[in-house]
């Protein structure tokens, strides 16, 4: 995804990290699992051990110094990968990239 989306995704993380219906902590979100299956595909599928580039450093380090391009979503998905989404009957925030926010 592009820089704004990876911002995009760090705030979502953040974003839950507040929200009642979530883990209070950053890895307790990351690694939430429900119905047995991770929230997260880059968690399921171990691409989340790959090592991070600058980019994806600078990424986390702005949406931890506030900025949201979400407008406060707590999830987001790509429509063209998951047409049956479970975050389709959320309200949506904006649509950067391929990713559909959503709060």
């Amino acid at each position: 995804e592009s820089r704004l989306g990876q911002i995009a995704v760090a705030a979502t993380v953040l974003n839950r990290t507040q929200s009642p219906r979530y883990p209070d902590t950053i890895a307790g979100v990351v690694y939430q699992k429900v119905s047995g299956r991770y929230q997260y595909s880059p968690v399921a599928d171990g691409r989340i051990n790959l090592p991070p580039t600058g980019a994806h450093y600078e990424a986390a380090f702005q949406a931890l110094a506030g900025l949201d391009p979400t407008s406060g979503a707590t999830g987001f998905f790509n429509p063209d990968k998951a047409p049956n989404a479970w975050g389709k009957d959320r309200p949506p925030t904006v649509k950067i990239g391929n990713h559909q926010f959503h709060l």
